[in-house]
């Protein structure tokens, strides 16, 4: 832990959000395959805005005997067997993707990571369950805590749907590149910035120790 906090270990209750994004193969957590994760550690800059940091993308091997839904595929686009997808078990990584998180809780003083995502208990659900098959102790993630943007977005756009909350937001956002854990996470985490930006703009947040 470092010495000296860093001003967004204050910010969330000594939490660090890191915004997530997975692609699966169904909704079931146990037994359905994660395929894609995605991840961008949020900072905060010299002004005290939020702002996407370190970003870890993979794609991911089905864990033995999972599950994978033809309609999860034909909604992602993702093919499992395609030659270049250079996809790696599940336990590589979740292991990078952690080490990455802890060494930014180090650098900042947060005590652990929170979860930021887009229906957020739906991702929660496939880490926590990928982290104990793959028998991970050090899940830097909050086990139940999280901030789901579905509902911040319905709070400050009026909307829930990722696309159309962008739309609301004035940021671009490719329907062809939806649904790639990559470009979601990147999208959501823009989302998550301007809405606590703006939260501070108005005057919502008191000053920083």
């Amino acid at each position: 832990m470092s010495e000296t906090k860093l001003p967004i270990a204050h910010r969330f209750r000594g939490y660090l959000p890191v915004v997530l994004d997975l692609e699966t193969g169904g909704f079931n957590p146990r037994t359905d395959a994660l395929l894609e994760s995605a991840i961008v550690i949020l900072q905060m800059n010299d002004d005290g805005y939020l702002v996407p940091g370190e970003r870890i993308f993979f794609n991911i091997e089905p864990f033995p005997g999972a599950n994978i839904e033809q309609s999860a595929l034909e909604f992602t686009g993702i093919d499992p067997d395609h030659p270049f997808r250079m996809a790696v078990p599940e336990k590589e990584a979740l292991s990078e993707t952690f080490k990455a998180i802890r060494t930014e809780i180090k650098r900042t003083g947060c005590n652990r990571a929170v979860i930021v995502a887009h229906n957020a208990s739906f991702d929660q659900a496939f880490i926590n369950a990928a982290s104990a098959r793959c028998n991970i102790k050090r899940n830097p993630f909050h086990p139940f805590s999280s901030f789901d943007t579905a509902t911040l977005c319905g709070l400050a756009f009026g909307q829930t749907v990722l696309s159309r909350a962008c739309d609301v937001a004035g940021i671009g956002f490719n329907s062809d590149e939806a649904h790639s854990a990559k470009y979601d996470c990147d999208k959501t985490s823009e989302l998550f910035c301007q809405i606590v930006n703006k939260w501070r703009d108005l005057g919502g947040l008191l000053e920083l120790e």
